[in-house]
């Protein structure tokens, strides 16, 4: 059973920086891509970012594009999402979720962390 556990979430201003880290447990994960959602209310849930555990090779969505920095900690079996010049659409639940890339989708999902930016 994988078990993904985020953190880091909370209220900053636009402009801000904040760090979100998601802790895999479970299983090996040299085989995952890992990666970031989010959703805002009344919107779809999107990709952001992800990372491949045994590359480490990142992809971002055009919106995070040089603001956000995803990497991992192969030790500590945690990913995290590095957040700067926050704006206030950014405000959402993220989500951490990893995939068998082969497979195609996310079947593991962590239960979400608020962030939420004041402009």
């Amino acid at each position: 059973q994988v078990q993904l556990v985020e953190s880091g979430g909370g209220l900053v201003q636009a402009g801000d920086s904040l760090s979100l880290s998601c802790a895999a447990s479970g299983r090996s994960f040299n085989v995952y891509q890992m990666g970031w959602f989010r959703q805002a209310p009344g919107k779809e849930r999107e990709f952001v970012a992800s990372i491949t555990w045994s590359s480490g090779r990142t992809s971002y969505a055009d919106s995070v594009k040089g603001r956000f920095t995803c990497s991992k900690d192969n030790a500590k079996n945690t990913v995290y999402l590095q957040m700067n010049s926050l704006k206030p659409e950014d405000a959402a639940v993220y989500y951490c979720a990893g995939r068998i890339p082969v497979l195609g989708r996310w079947d593991y999902w962590g239960q979400g962390t608020q962030v939420t930016v004041s402009s």
